[in-house]
């Protein structure tokens, strides 16, 4: 997109209107707020909705099984956001790619809020997952078209948007899981698919009075001798992928644990391709090389990372329903409240921790320091619960200011590796793979859950001492070694700070 298409997509939004900031950011901040409603309200209860009873209104999966399918869905989520921006840069744009991503969330949603089978919950699975893909990362884009390359506004404008990300995430687990305590798994289910279809309204009613130009641009597309083999490249892949599926499945070659080992593959394999790919090409230059190499023991530290924080929807929220006594000063405690505390916290301590980076200007820590205090809090965060196991044993119920104790520590953790993260991803990234790099920062999050998916089949009642005690302590020693480390990683960073 060149600087003169940049300044027209700019001039053609409406700059003021909301907060002193482009009017655009209303659409996009209520589009996001509904579209995060309606993902986290549907994750608060999706792990209990697999492994319920069917007298109960769930599916009746394994509890094991249901706990690694819950990882790979996250995993996969991530992994189709590298799909979703290919599309909008090179078919149909950002601003199209969020409209029919929030259609497939929605039909996705819906498809779980009709009393059905496994194979209908698959079936929204797989709408959830290309939908979020193609929503999520191009929401991002079309903010920062809003502004002019040195507008101060900038950072102001995300942390705007990055507020409304969190408020939805908060409100919905609260709504979604006192809806499905009082009714049914369904109802709720139908909560998130209206928190959909309400975003999707915003976004309609609004993108063109208010957005203007921005996403509307196809900045790299295919030529049309590209988009004929891409088409034909497509259409084979999904014709061989249906008979493979139509001959594995009935043989019993493919099956829910061949299928989530197979993610687990690939979440590992996607990123170490990436890295190969980005420190081979002619295109890197050696000052980049050596910053692709800085970047590897920080790309590590973020899946040991994600690792735990995502298990707060696996672990945890089993760990809330099954361990933690959920009657409490006298309020009647949804298991699902608790997916809410992360949002909340990020809320509350976001902007104490960007004013106190800040403050501390030239002499706050190096960005590999950072990530190891990060990887000690989330250690802490899983050492943390095993003080009530130690004390009460397997068999009582424990208080559930000890979970919320742990979500509140890994916040710490996410607030120092998070923001951190992206910004060190733009400042480390080839010239030649500024995108690219980007989606390979958050297939961090995709290869912690891929990897999730084959760690929570250790977990038990019975093994949870071992369990948190194994993970947090590796992550607090990987942490220590990090931090010894983080001279000679900051070296290879060759003058970023």
């Amino acid at each position: 997109m060149s600087k003169l298409n940049r300044q027209k997509i700019v001039d053609s939004v409406p700059q003021t209107g909301f907060f002193g900031h482009p009017k655009g950011l209303f659409t996009l901040f209520f589009t996001e707020f509904w579209e995060r409603f309606s993902y986290y309200g549907m994750r608060a209860i999706l792990v209990f909705y697999m492994y319920y009873e069917v007298s109960k209104g769930g599916l009746g999966l394994d509890e094991t099984l249901a706990l690694s399918i819950m990882s790979i869905y996250g995993s996969l989520v991530y992994m189709s956001g590298v799909i979703g921006g290919w599309l909008a840069d090179r078919i149909f744009g950002t601003s199209k790619a969020v409209f029919y991503g929030g259609i497939l969330i929605m039909l996705g949603h819906i498809a779980l809020a009709i009393p059905g089978s496994v194979a209908m919950f698959f079936v929204s699975m797989i709408l959830i997952v290309i939908g979020t893909g193609l929503l999520k990362p191009n929401v991002s884009t079309v903010v920062g078209e809003m502004y002019s390359e040195n507008d101060t506004r900038r950072d102001a404008g995300f942390t705007i948007f990055y507020m409304g990300i969190n408020a939805g995430a908060f409100l919905a687990p609260l709504i979604v899981g006192s809806v499905s305590e009082a009714y049914n798994f369904h109802y709720g289910f139908a909560i998130a698919a209206i928190g959909m279809f309400v975003g999707l309204l915003v976004f309609i009613f609004t993108k063109k009075k208010n957005l203007g130009l921005a996403g509307t641009a196809v900045p790299n597309p295919l030529s049309p001798a590209e988009k004929k083999k891409t088409f034909t490249i497509f259409a084979i892949a999904v014709v061989a992928i249906g008979i493979l599926s139509a001959i594995l499945i009935p043989a019993g070659l493919l099956t829910f644990e061949s299928f989530i080992n197979l993610v687990t593959i690939l979440g590992i394999l996607i990123p170490t391709a990436y890295f190969i790919i980005m420190y081979r090409s002619p295109k890197t230059t050696e000052v980049e090389r050596s910053r692709v190499l800085a970047y590897i023991p920080l790309f590590l530290a973020a899946v040991m990372f994600w690792a735990i924080q995502e298990q707060g929807s696996t672990i945890l929220a089993n760990y809330a329903d099954k361990r933690t006594q959920l009657e409490f000063a006298g309020i009647s405690i949804s298991p699902a409240w608790f997916q809410s505390l992360n949002p909340l916290f990020i809320i509350i301590f976001a902007p104490i921790f960007a004013g106190f980076w800040v403050k501390l200007g030239d002499r706050q820590p190096s960005i590999p320091k950072k990530f190891s205090f990060s990887l000690m809090f989330a250690g802490l965060s899983f050492l943390v619960i095993l003080i009530p196991g130690y004390f009460t044993g397997s068999d009582a119920l424990v208080s559930p200011l000890w979970l919320v104790l742990s979500y509140l520590i890994v916040v710490f953790g996410e607030l120092l590796i998070s923001p951190v993260g992206l910004s060190a991803t733009t400042k480390l990234a080839p010239a030649a793979f500024s995108a690219q790099t980007m989606s390979l920062w958050f297939l961090a999050s995709a290869a912690a859950q891929a990897i999730n998916a084959q760690i929570v089949k250790f977990y038990s009642v019975e093994t949870e001492m071992a369990y948190f005690g194994t993970i947090g302590g590796a992550s607090i020693v990987l942490g220590i070694i990090l931090f010894i480390m983080s001279p000679k990683i900051q070296g290879f960073m060759k003058g970023i700070k």
